[in-house]
């Protein structure tokens, strides 16, 4: 971890002494001679890392020095922010004059009283440490070269089959009364996976035409809850309602309907009865499925049924389990393995959390073959694991994810713990935490891949960890939301904690007070808060050291005006502020004196323009706003933030062309750019990006030529808007030609043109276009003869949502790699084409006609015919879904 933060530190002061020359005039030399102690300080960390024992005196000397290091970087970007705010006010001489509190004077001290002697004690200190075994160390640049599973891979779900059909037939039976039925047992076993299975379940989903999944947790809060249930059945805000008239509202749509609720991780008995007093009591019809680790929860929400224990799987199932996780197919452990595979199984106690967390740690050696290297890093798990487990049974599983943690390299292992600043049982964004991680520092370069990508590896790498879960995947591959186990979550937070890696700290109120208090937050380098946040900032916070501000509040919170500059008062050092939930009434405009900050992501209703003071801040990489606004016009100069790589929000960008300065050489993400933006001499001037939205009248583009410009342009998002007039009136007329599109492109997607089918043949000649979404009535009319005049070579993934079409036919070749159809408000059509089946892997259809829904599963019984019944040890195979009440 301190050499995470020396290497930030040391990238931080070659961009100040190759760009920022005029804010350091005098202290150049000083700062050298810095960067010379601090690369020679980490070259040492990391051979000390490599040879010796990381033991408790070991991190302990670790922390002193990553300690040193925050100290050095506060010291020198106070400094800075001193020296901006001096040369606004025409002060510079005078805040760098050697009489004062120079910046050469502080740096020379710094090096002096604090990097030297930390220095020096480190090497007196390391070198009496034992020396590690040189086997056990491992090389940290070789992590990662193992061969990997295939990243997406299906739920390996082992041991519930029997317990979730007698779940099943639980909430079939007839009652007088809402039922309440309740999954218990200690952390790790599976009740969310069980509970989630059920809710997938086809029988169920047949039964029930409402369903909703409601994650509880231990952070109850029944405004939330109320929320996310009432999301289910209106788009209506509701958020300014009272707690009382949320809980009337639920119980008014749930009386009328036949419905099943899920609620994860329910804690307390206060919690349920919270939860129940919205609940329709009366409706025979509705059915509640609650998971909780206490028996006093369930037992309390239905003294009539006895709750469902959860047990442990037995030695089989637990050998089953881990097979999957490594090999994902059962029967294809290497022989000689198969002894040791079956301890290391049987000494996880029987819990499947545990099995699967180990699981990943073997993943990281294996090989088809297996081999002495792949034998000797099992025989170290096994004996790591023993040891881990030989203590009490109920931190069995915190033991397994601490052994996880501590094989990681260090670079990962920030990245790991970052994790708990999320919400419990929330959806972490691959976009969004990546760019966070790469905001704070975590990220190392590590050419020729870009930062994005090293960070979306080091993602991959803990999913296969299995200390991270797909929740939902990309249309072209990868991650798009994960979610993390809430014991896992629990670890993250511990292990960063101010008594060990000081990463982070959740602010939380109880019983009127917040934990920390107000006027310890100046300890920390990082807080998150997600809710009671109007009364953190009344208490006018101070943190001369907190580097970020998160906030991921389920709930909007409208920030009154006086609190508008609370943030940037309170932070002078900010770095990261995502404040997304709280919606600010006009744009802050004191951010812009925090030179420091690389990523903003704010939300305001009234904001229509980026302040030209924006342009000061030298050192943002993402940018993302969210309005209402159909318009948003950037006032900043952006071609003068050489730093920036993404800005985002819905609104239409506008910008002046006018404006002078280079080209955005790192600008890789620019989303919505206004069509009378897309010209030539914009585009010329962003030749590396990958991510382009643009909305606008699209017509302007038919004839244009600036798009071919973009080589490295991979994703484009063209969404049709003329308003004030209706799009449907004013259709687009046609597409740009094939040639006039950016060459590489490979994903597309329309928004709202209203086109004719006839148009298609010009997307089918995209040679490199593997994702194409059709939304809200981007094509229109009742026939598609897909084929007739070409046909789509590269294309993978195929959405339509929202279409009047009826009829569509298509030609044998005219698909011949599509894996995925996904097919949302199609009501019209009535026949899914038979001859997708030959490719498709995956078929996902809601809101069909019943004749539609019937040709998917003709389409299913097509793709059993051509691959047989799989044994169902074996991954793959065709998928099809199918929206509850499409099939009635």
């Amino acid at each position: 971890m301190a050499e995470a933060a020396i290497t930030f530190l040391l990238e931080n002061l070659q961009k100040l002494l190759s760009d920022h020359v005029h804010l350091i005039s005098g202290a150049e030399g000083e700062l050298k001679q810095l960067q010379n102690e601090l690369d020679l300080m980490k070259a040492f960390l990391v051979q000390s890392a490599n040879r010796r024992e990381k033991g408790e005196l070991f991190r302990q000397f670790e922390s002193q020095i990553r300690d040193v290091v925050h100290e050095a970087e506060d010291t020198l970007d106070t400094c800075l922010v001193e020296a901006a705010a001096g040369m606004k006010r025409n002060f510079l001489s005078r805040n760098l004059n050697p009489k004062g509190a120079s910046l050469a004077k502080k740096v020379k001290t710094l090096r002096e009283t604090e990097v030297k002697p930390i220095f020096e004690r480190a090497k007196i200190n390391f070198a009496n440490l034992q020396i590690a075994d040189p086997s056990a160390t491992g090389d940290e640049d070789t992590k990662g070269k193992a061969k990997k599973i295939p990243l997406l891979r299906e739920d390996n779900i082992v041991g519930f089959e029997g317990e979730a059909d007698t779940l099943i037939n639980y909430l079939n039976e007839e009652s007088d009364e809402l039922e309440v039925i309740s999954i218990i047992g200690m952390p790790g076993l599976g009740k969310t996976t069980l509970a989630w299975k059920i809710y997938k379940d086809s029988r169920v989903q047949f039964e029930f035409p409402t369903m909703i999944w409601v994650y509880v947790s231990q952070e109850f809060n029944r405004r939330d809850v109320f929320l996310t249930i009432l999301k289910k059945f209106t788009q209506v805000e509701m958020s300014s309602k009272t707690d009382n008239e949320l809980a009337c509202s639920v119980r008014s749509y749930l009386e009328k309907s036949k419905f099943i609720l899920f609620m994860d991780d329910v804690w307390t008995t206060e919690a349920w009865k919270d939860i129940e007093a919205a609940l329709p009591k009366g409706n025979k019809l509705g059915k509640v499925l609650i998971t909780s680790r206490h028996e006093t929860v369930a037992v309390y929400a239905n003294r009539k049924r006895e709750p469902h224990q959860l047990r442990f799987l037995d030695s089989t199932e637990s050998w089953e389990l881990l097979q999957l996780e490594v090999f994902r197919n059962l029967d294809d452990c290497p022989e000689d393995f198969k002894t040791l595979g079956k301890d290391i199984a049987r000494q996880c106690g029987g819990v499947p959390l545990a099995i699967v967390v180990i699981g990943g740690m073997l993943v990281e050696s294996f090989s088809p073959q297996g081999g002495s290297a792949m034998k000797s890093e099992w025989e170290k798990v096994s004996a790591s694991v023993n040891s881990y487990l030989a203590g009490d049974k109920e931190k069995r599983t915190e033991n397994i994810i601490a052994l996880s943690y501590k094989q990681m390299s260090h670079d990962l292992r920030d990245c790991f713990l970052y994790l708990g600043v999320f919400p419990e049982d929330t959806e972490i964004h691959a976009w969004k935490l990546i760019r966070l991680w790469i905001a704070e520092g975590f990220i190392k370069q590590k050419p020729p891949k870009s930062l994005e990508e090293v960070a979306e590896d080091n993602l991959k790498d803990l999913i296969n960890l299995n200390l991270v879960m797909v929740d939902k995947a990309k249309a072209e591959g990868g991650i798009k939301v994960c979610r993390m186990h809430d014991m896992i979550r629990e670890f993250c937070k511990a292990e960063a904690g101010i008594k060990k890696q000081n990463l982070f700290q959740e602010v939380k109120k109880s019983n009127g007070v917040f934990d920390p208090r107000v006027s310890e937050i100046q300890k920390h380098r990082r807080i998150c808060i997600h809710s009671y946040v109007q009364d953190f900032l009344r208490g006018r916070p101070k943190g001369p050291r907190v580097r970020s501000f998160l906030c991921f509040s389920k709930e909007t919170i409208t920030l009154p005006l006086e609190y508008i500059p609370s943030i940037p008062e309170a932070f002078d050092l900010l770095r990261v502020l995502d404040a997304n939930p709280i919606k600010f009434s006009k744009f802050p405009i004191k951010l812009t004196q925090l030179i420091h900050l690389r990523y903003i992501a704010l939300s305001g209703d009234e904001f229509k323009s980026l302040p030209d003071a924006v342009s000061k801040l030298w050192n943002l990489q993402t940018i993302r706003i969210d309005t209402i606004s159909r318009t948003f016009e950037i006032k900043a100069n952006i071609w003068k933030m050489r730093q920036l790589r993404h800005f985002k929000t819905k609104a239409a960008i506008t910008l002046s062309s006018e404006l002078k300065g280079e080209a955005a050489e790192n600008l890789q993400s620019l989303s919505r750019l206004s069509t009378q933006c897309c010209t030539e001499e914009l585009f010329n001037r962003t030749p590396n990006l990958i991510n382009l939205g643009i909305r606008g009248d699209l017509a302007t583009l038919s004839d244009s030529k600036c798009l071919r410009k973009l080589n490295r342009l991979q994703k484009l998002k063209l969404l049709y808007d003329v308003f004030p007039d209706v799009t449907s009136e004013n259709p687009l007329s046609r597409l740009p030609q094939p040639d006039r599109f950016p060459p590489n492109l490979k994903i597309l997607e329309l928004s709202a043109t209203h086109l004719s089918w006839k148009h298609m043949p010009t997307l089918g000649k995209l040679g490199a276009l593997k994702v194409l979404k059709l939304k809200d009535f981007a094509f229109v009319g009742k026939f598609w003869e897909a084929g007739v005049e070409g046909k789509f070579a590269s294309l993978e993934f195929l959405l339509i949502a929202r279409t009047d079409l009826e009829f569509w036919t298509a030609s044998n070749d005219c698909f011949p790699g599509l894996k995925c159809l996904v097919l949302k408000n199609c009501e019209k059509l009535e026949e899914i084409p038979l001859m997708l089946h030959k490719s498709l892997q995956i078929l996902d259809i809601e809101r069909v006609s019943k004749t539609a829904a019937a040709s998917a599963r003709k389409i299913e019984a097509e793709k059993e015919c051509m691959q047989g019944q799989q044994h169902r040890a074996k991954r793959g195979g065709f998928k099809l879904v199918i929206a509850p009440g499409d099939e009635r």
